[in-house]
């Protein structure tokens, strides 16, 4: 399946690509089909327009874990910006980009862009990922990380920033499926727990 989904990637952007693939387009789109493993949400349209006059304004649609394509406008400060607002949107998440980076593969106007993100969930929030360290007791909030590629600057950071969202969603997935496993296992065999005692006054 991974074979197939890097396959696939490798159609879509040469189509984008006259110039043909050089060895470091194909180990970005290796690594970028990578993130993809745990895939809840995917970008599956982007239009954005900017400029030195009005406001940014990026529109995003996504089709989601229930096969449901949902599309929103949003604006920002830039066009990545009002992306990944549009993205906060649809999702339902609440995180704060700490890191973005983006780099060329290799030189030419036609270059592939890698992108690369860390975010970090907001306390409080309703995808807050505080966890408690086993041995010292400390808490600390928990960053991930998502990387992207295309020939298209606003697409890869989309497909950067949505990376580190599915693994952000999965984690808390996890997370949540292993503590409802610890309490459900927390009686013997099939016993129900035994409620408040009850107390018998004899005359």
């Amino acid at each position: 399946d991974r074979l197939n989904a890097v396959f696939a990637r490798f159609k879509e952007v040469a189509e984008k690509k006259k110039g043909g693939f050089e060895d470091e387009d194909l180990e970005a789109l290796v690594s970028d089909q990578a993130g993809s493993l745990n895939e809840l949400w995917k970008v599956t349209g982007l239009q954005c327009s900017t400029g030195m006059e009005g406001i940014p304004t990026a529109t995003v649609k996504m089709m989601g874990p229930d096969g449901v394509e949902r599309y929103v406008a949003a604006t920002g400060t830039g066009p990545v910006d009002a992306v990944y607002k549009a993205i906060d949107q649809i999702t339902g998440v609440s995180v704060t980009l700490e890191q973005y980076g983006l780099n060329s593969v290799n030189e030419g106007i036609e270059a592939l862009a890698t992108t690369r993100v860390v975010i970090v969930p907001n306390e409080g929030g309703p995808n807050d990922s505080t966890s408690t360290n086993a041995q010292t007791g400390i808490e600390k909030e928990r960053k991930f990380s998502g990387a992207g590629s295309d020939t298209d600057i606003l697409t890869s950071s989309a497909r950067a920033y949505v990376s580190a969202l599915n693994k952000l969603l999965s984690w808390k997935i996890r997370r949540t499926s292993t503590s409802v496993n610890e309490k459900s296992s927390g009686g013997i065999g099939d016993a129900e727990p035994a409620g408040e005692p009850e107390i018998v006054v004899v005359d």
